[in-house]
């Protein structure tokens, strides 16, 4: 696969990817905790679920920053990897403390925990790999 193909199947699967932070995050705005189903909705849990659903679209929002130039943008892409990792680890920590969640938030454990990082190892490859477009240079005479 050339750099540029490989370049664009990055660019479109990191922003079908970037959907569900972008789109969770956004409901999670929106609805709060009633948008989870169940019963009464506690105030503080409701402002603390909008809150972390605001970060979660935010995460969505920097990594479709990065498509335009996915190739330059490798600390951002491992910084927004790490936080989204690090959010994995407490989600499993959960899971271990107070059982399995629904499949929505399996799902999204494993957004977090893999399919992130894989993203992440091949925006290092792509970055790796511009170098290859550089025509190489002529010798002085």
């Amino acid at each position: 696969m050339t750099f540029e193909a490989e370049r664009r199947a990055l660019q479109r699967v990191v922003a079908v990817a970037g959907l569900v932070p972008v789109l969770g995050g956004l409901y999670g705005v929106l609805f709060g905790q009633a948008g989870l189903g169940g019963g009464t909705v506690d105030i503080s849990t409701d402002s603390h679920l909008r809150y972390l659903s605001g970060l979660l679209l935010g995460i969505g929002l920097l990594f479709w920053s990065t498509l335009p130039a996915i190739e330059s943008r490798t600390s951002l892409f491992r910084f927004l990897t790490m936080v989204v990792a690090l959010g994995g680890l407490a989600r499993l920590l959960g899971l271990w403390l107070t059982g399995v969640p629904s499949l929505t938030m399996l799902a999204a454990l494993g957004m977090e925990l893999v399919v992130t990082p894989l993203l992440c190892l091949w925006q290092i490859r792509v970055a790796n790999r511009t170098g290859e477009q550089v025509p190489p240079s002529l010798p002085d005479p």
